[in-house]
């Protein structure tokens, strides 16, 4: 469940909640792809902008729909009562883990991000990913921080943001990470433009944006970086630049909301306000990227 390739679908959202037949219809169309895994309600999934009802009830859809792939769903909040109550709604849907990221609007010292998932461990009864996104929650664990929270009871994986672009260096890096958690708690690389790299260079985890509308090539860089095929994991993530490079114009998460829009997996708008999708010239763009990497079946 915390190795190979973990997917993180949008939450569709329509004026009066979640759309749950687009949303179900993501899930299983992951499921039918035999990802690793499907990560419910991550940064992809919005969680922040929905209420404590409707991130229950995506849970619920994720685990109804998921067949016996694992789920996980993101259980990050402000309060650390919040928290625990998200905890409490997601192990209730059966999911298989948590991710936890520290969400915050008066920042956080170090010392209070430990806190909190001392707090939210010590009351799990089901394993927990560290989601570590300082782009969303502007908070920077350091190494030594990774490693006390790796030595808390539930704690399985650590999602990092990215690893140097050259491949020595992020080898270095994973190598260094390894050297100071236990040998329990996997490493997970996110940020998917480095993934490939990521993953050839020791990563055992892909925590992807992308796979959550486009399972198949996300897939192809896990299974060959998984099984030492350096070559055939950078060909692949080569091939698909041109969408890295509307990641980096635009953020994955309006990219991937275009792609499943292009898709016909979502409806237009499925973003929650203030949130908009892209201009209609860039979605027209996504769409052009979609069709000349053949990635529209």
């Amino acid at each position: 469940m915390f190795t190979g390739l973990s997917a993180f679908p949008l939450t569709p959202v329509a004026e009066d909640g979640i759309d749950e037949a687009a949303f179900a219809g993501l899930v299983e169309r992951l499921a039918a792809a035999r990802v690793d895994s499907i990560t419910a309600l991550g940064s992809t999934g919005s969680y922040p902008y929905l209420d404590r009802a409707e991130r229950a009830r995506a849970a619920r859809l994720a685990v109804e729909h998921a067949g016996d792939v694992p789920v996980l769903a993101g259980i990050g909040a402000l309060r650390t009562r919040e928290v625990l109550a998200l905890a409490e709604d997601a192990q209730r849907a059966g999911a298989s883990g948590v991710l936890l990221a520290p969400v915050s609007y008066q920042a956080l010292t170090a010392d209070e991000v430990f806190g909190l998932y001392e707090d939210v461990t010590g009351e799990l009864s089901v394993p927990l990913v560290v989601y570590d996104n300082p782009g969303t929650t502007h908070f920077t664990f350091t190494d030594e921080l990774y490693a006390r929270i790796a030595e808390l009871p539930n704690v399985a994986s650590i999602k990092i943001p990215g690893v140097p672009p050259a491949p020595a260096e992020a080898e270095a890096r994973v190598s260094h990470l390894r050297s100071l958690l236990p040998a329990s708690v996997t490493v997970g690389v996110s940020g998917d433009p480095l993934a490939a790299t990521g993953l050839n260079a020791g990563c055992q985890a892909w925590y992807s944006v992308v796979a959550g509308a486009l399972p198949e090539p996300a897939l192809t860089i896990t299974r060959a970086a998984r099984a030492g095929d350096v070559a055939t994991a950078n060909a692949e993530s080569e091939r698909l630049r041109p969408l890295w490079e509307l990641f980096t114009r635009h953020g994955s998460f309006r990219v991937v909301s275009a792609i499943a829009e292009q898709l016909g997996l979502v409806a237009h708008p499925n973003l929650p306000r203030p949130v908009r999708a892209l201009p209609e010239a860039d979605r027209a763009e996504a769409a052009r990227v979609v069709h000349a990497l053949d990635l529209h079946q």
